[in-house]
């Protein structure tokens, strides 16, 4: 675990994360809905607003990813409204069921990692599943170029 942390810890401060190993590891549906439904509902600017909250303050303030002040506060990070991002919050069944068929498809086509990158080249796809150095991204993107030509 010392060896992960150390490495960990060298990523994050490449790119100003103060990595903490402390927090509670639990459950994140509850993050996942409250993503996907807003980003649904406000697009990908507000969602991807919400994911860095709920990083910040999982991985560097150690709050509970699946508690409802994390998620009230990562939801009006993201601009929801307060009385939305309430509501939404206090019914854990909102957008639940189409969350869960959003995980199952993606499950049946073997993504079980995330992020999960899939680069479209002219003669086949390249896949990135999980965390990558930006050198292991650059490599797949020369090799969609060439393959291209």
């Amino acid at each position: 675990m010392k060896k992960y942390t150390t490495l960990m810890s060298a990523y994050g401060v490449g790119v100003g994360i103060d990595f903490k190993f402390h927090g509670m590891v639990a459950n994140t549906l509850s993050a996942h809905r409250l993503i996907q439904h807003f980003q649904e509902e406000m697009g990908p600017e507000a969602a991807d607003k919400i994911v860095n909250s709920l990083y910040k303050q999982y991985f560097e303030e150690e709050a509970h990813p699946a508690a409802p002040i994390t998620l009230l506060k990562a939801a009006l990070d993201g601009g929801v409204e307060r009385a939305t991002a309430e509501a939404f919050v206090g019914d854990e069944y909102e957008a639940l069921p189409e969350t869960k068929l959003l995980i199952r498809e993606q499950a049946s086509n073997g993504i079980d990692a995330v992020p999960y990158v899939v680069l479209e080249g002219k003669r086949r796809d390249f896949t990135l599943e999980g965390a990558k150095e930006v050198d292991e991204y650059l490599k797949e993107f020369e090799k969609v170029v060439k393959e291209s030509k």
